[in-house]
């Protein structure tokens, strides 16, 4: 049976948010972000490495997860909770980003040098979401339309309106909730 994780995953540069949305399973009760240690093996694993953490740190990564997976339900359709949007501005004021110019003259974005940390990571999220915008990629990380789901996966359909991350499981899951309801032709 296919699972949420079966798509195609988002290119490269979007990596680094779609893996720390999707640290959670929130159909199996799975959260790999329990611990000081799993932050850090998540972060060394996207190439984030040396960043030491405090125990509170473990949760603001929940909040910046849970804040993200509400971004890309917008990308859905859905707005973005005022309570989500002041909390990621309150994190992305705390790590500040500079415009970076390479030998062949392209801008870019990069975090500000001396950030350590939590602000280091929350930097280089929003590095990778300023990159996907101007890419055009951004647009197309989405949160799974089922709440109990919410899995975060990358809309590779050529129409780019995909609302499920699975149509086999949830989109399924959805339409027989919807024909339910409706109840049955006579």
């Amino acid at each position: 049976m296919p699972q949420p994780g079966d798509r195609a995953p988002a290119p490269a540069s979007l990596a680094l948010v779609q893996d720390l949305a999707n640290t959670v399973d929130i159909e199996v009760g799975r959260d790999d972000l329990r611990t000081v240690a799993d932050l850090a093996t998540f972060c060394a694993a996207h190439g984030l490495d040396g960043l030491t953490f405090a125990a509170a740190d473990v949760e603001r990564a929940r909040r910046l997860r849970e804040a993200l997976r509400d971004v890309c339900q917008a990308h859905t359709g859905v707005d973005v909770p005022a309570a989500t949007l002041a909390a990621l501005d309150g994190e992305f004021r705390a790590a500040p980003l500079r415009v970076g110019i390479d030998p062949a003259g392209r801008a870019r974005p990069e975090p500000v040098p001396g950030l350590t940390g939590f602000p280091a990571l929350v930097a280089e999220v929003g590095r990778t979401v300023l990159t996907a915008v101007v890419d055009g990629t951004w647009p197309r990380l989405k949160a799974c339309a089922a709440h109990e789901c919410r899995w975060v996966y990358y809309d590779h359909s050529p129409a780019g309106r995909s609302r499920w991350c699975t149509m086999s499981i949830c989109g399924s899951r959805a339409k027989m909730r919807t024909y339910r309801r409706r109840g049955r032709p006579a």
